[in-house]
C-alpha cells in the first residue's frame, strides 16, 4: 500500500471487522496460511449457483425485454440493492482506487451484456462453456506447476463432455459473444481482486455496480423501451438482479480476499455444473450419462486445484 492510499484509509476511518485485504506482493494472510480455504470454496459454490440459477430465470425474460434490457434491469436493482447494503463513502479515495472500480464497472458491464447475448443465441451449457475458457487460461497462466495444467486440462475435458450435446446449435454469432465474455470474465477475476484490496467490504464492488448499471441504461432503453416497465418484467428482474449479480459477486469479492486469483479461477469450471443444474431445475433440461461423467471431471478437477498451492505466491494486482 502506499503512503496516499494509508492516507485514504485514515481518511475512511477505522478499518472495518473482517478479513485483512491481500497486501502487496503476495495472497491474503488468508491464502498464504491455508485459513479460511474451505469457506471460501463454499463461497465459490454458492456463487456459481446463485449465477446459473439467475441466468435460467433471465433466459425467459428475453421475449418480454430483449437480451439487452434484461442486463439493464439486472444491473439497476444489483446496484439499488448493493448500495442501500453498503452505503460505499465517495470521497477520501485515490486515483487508483477510482482507477481499480471504474475497471471494475466497465467489465461488469461489458461481460453481462456479451454473456447475455450469447445465451440468445446458443443453449446456456455451451455458452457457459465456451465462457470458461478466458478463467481456465488464467489458472494456467498464474499457476507455475505442471500438475496444475493437468488440473485445467481435466476440467476442460469436463466441460466439454458437458456443452458437448449442444455445439450442433451454436452459430457463429452466439460462440463470439460467449468467448469475448470469456476474455472479459478474465478482467472480472483481476478487478474485482484489486478492488477488494482498496475498498473496505464490499465497497467497491457496489460502487462498480452502479457504474455498469449507468453504462448500460441507454443500450437497454433503446433496444427494449416500455417493455421495461412492465410489472412482471420487473419483479422477474428484480429476481435476477439478487441471484446473478448482488449475491454471486458479493462471495467473488470475499472469496478472492482468500484465494489466490489462479485457483479462483479453476475453480470457475464449477461453472457448467451449476448450469446444467439449474437448467434442469428450471428449463427441464434432463442430464445425459455423458453429462454425468463430465461434472465428475469438472470436480475432481476443482478439488485437485484447491490441493495444488502455487509454486510462489502470486504478485500483487496494482
Amino acid at each position: 500500500m502506499t503512503s496516499a492510499d494509508s492516507a485514504a484509509a485514515q481518511n475512511r476511518g477505522p478499518a472495518p471487522a473482517g478479513p485483512p485485504a491481500p497486501p502487496p506482493g503476495g495472497p491474503s494472510p488468508y491464502a498464504r496460511h491455508g485459513q479460511g480455504r474451505v469457506g471460501a470454496v463454499g463461497m465459490v459454490v454458492g456463487s456459481a449457483m446463485s449465477l446459473q440459477f439467475g441466468a435460467a430465470v433471465a433466459a425467459t425474460l428475453f421475449p418480454r425485454a430483449g437480451a439487452l434490457g434484461v442486463v439493464t434491469l439486472r444491473l439497476f436493482f444489483s446496484a439499488l440493492l448493493m448500495l442501500a447494503v453498503c452505503r460505499p463513502r465517495l470521497r477520501g479515495h485515490t486515483r487508483r482506487d477510482w482507477g481499480a472500480v471504474t475497471g471494475l464497472g466497465i467489465a461488469l458491464g461489458a461481460m453481462n451484456a456479451l454473456f447475455y447475448q450469447a445465451i440468445e443465441r446458443i443453449p446456456l451449457g455451451p455458452a457457459v462453456t465456451l465462457e470458461l475458457l478466458g478463467p481456465l487460461v488464467l489458472s494456467v497462466v498464474g499457476s507455475r506447476r505442471l500438475l496444475s495444467l493437468l488440473w485445467a486440462v481435466l476440467a476442460l475435458a469436463g466441460v466439454y463432455l458437458l456443452g458437448s450435446s449442444g455445439f450442433g446449435s451454436v452459430d457463429f454469432a452466439g460462440t463470439a459473444f460467449a468467448l469475448a465474455a470469456g476474455a472479459i470474465w478474465v478482467a472480472y477475476i483481476l478487478l474485482n481482486s484489486r478492488a477488494g484490496a482498496r475498498f473496505p467490504k464490499a465497497d467497491g464492488l457496489a460502487i462498480a455496480m452502479a457504474l455498469a448499471g449507468l453504462l448500460s441504461a441507454p443500450l437497454g432503453l433503446a433496444s427494449s423501451g416500455r417493455a421495461l416497465l412492465d410489472p412482471v418484467t420487473l419483479g422477474l428482474g428484480a429476481a435476477v438482479a439478487v441471484l446473478s449479480s448482488g449475491v454471486p459477486y458479493t462471495l467473488d469479492l470475499f472469496a478472492l480476499r482468500r484465494l489466490p486469483a489462479a485457483t479462483f479461477a479453476l475453480l470457475m469450471s464449477l461453472m457448467p455444473v451449476a448450469a446444467t443444474t439449474a437448467g434442469f431445475l428450471v428449463l427441464g433440461q434432463r442430464l445425459e450419462p455423458l453429462e454425468l461423467v463430465a461434472i465428475a471431471l469438472v470436480i475432481v478437477a476443482s478439488m485437485g486445484a484447491v490441493r495444488t498451492p502455487p509454486v510462489r505466491p502470486a504478485a500483487a494486482i496494482g
